[in-house]
């Protein structure tokens, strides 16, 4: 990001009850308009690992078998059996335990790879979330309208979570950062007075 958009000063300030566990994929997290980074400024008890096909992260297995925590794997229903799939988060494990959203940061194809080939997350429920909304994400357009960026997919998880104010401050967040990096890429002045903007100042 050009330093005349930085944005770094209009993090919002949250709570969550909730735990988010990003598995990248390879060069993920490198790219620029990567979203998995605005997930952390935001929820305190982020964890990110970057996925292999061959090892597993030691501290990855260990905080998936941490207590307080109850895992779900964010995935479409549709490519998993049955029994395993939940559209909410109540009913799963010791309600004193903490949602933690394992979420698959990678394009769809990478993720179904993911997915596929990480038997560690085979123990766990998988989430499978129906967004009524299509995905506003516009700076990579994936092929499907209905595939949500990583972002997006936390927020959704955070509202299900009970943790609405959460989602909705990164909601506003990810519209920011998209307008900013889309403005400096273009050349374009900062309009720090639109309604982008008033979104996001009303979580600080």
């Amino acid at each position: 990001m050009l330093r005349s958009h930085c944005f770094c000063s209009m993090c919002p300030v949250v709570s969550s009850r909730a735990g988010v566990c990003l598995l990248m994929h390879d060069v993920e997290p490198l790219k620029p308009s990567n979203t998995g980074w605005l997930i952390a400024d935001l929820v305190s008890d982020t964890f990110a690992f970057g996925w292999s096909r061959t090892s597993v992260d030691a501290a990855l297995l260990q905080l998936l078998d941490d207590p307080q925590w109850q895992p779900f794997v964010v995935f479409p229903g549709e490519f998993v059996e049955p029994k395993r799939v939940m559209s909410s988060v109540d009913g799963a494990g010791k309600s004193s335990r903490r949602p933690l959203f394992i979420l698959l940061d990678a394009t769809w194809t990478e993720a179904r790879k993911m997915f596929r080939k990480s038997p560690y997350l085979d123990r766990f429920p998988v989430l499978s979330l129906q967004p009524e909304q299509l995905s506003r994400y516009r700076l990579r357009r994936s092929k499907r309208e209905d595939h949500l960026c990583t972002a997006e997919v936390a927020a959704l998880c955070l509202e299900l979570a009970g943790d609405a104010r959460a989602g909705h401050a990164l909601d506003a967040y990810l519209d920011l950062f998209s307008e900013r990096y889309l403005l400096a890429k273009r050349g374009l002045p900062v309009d720090a007075e639109n309604a982008t903007h008033a979104a996001v100042k009303a979580f600080l």
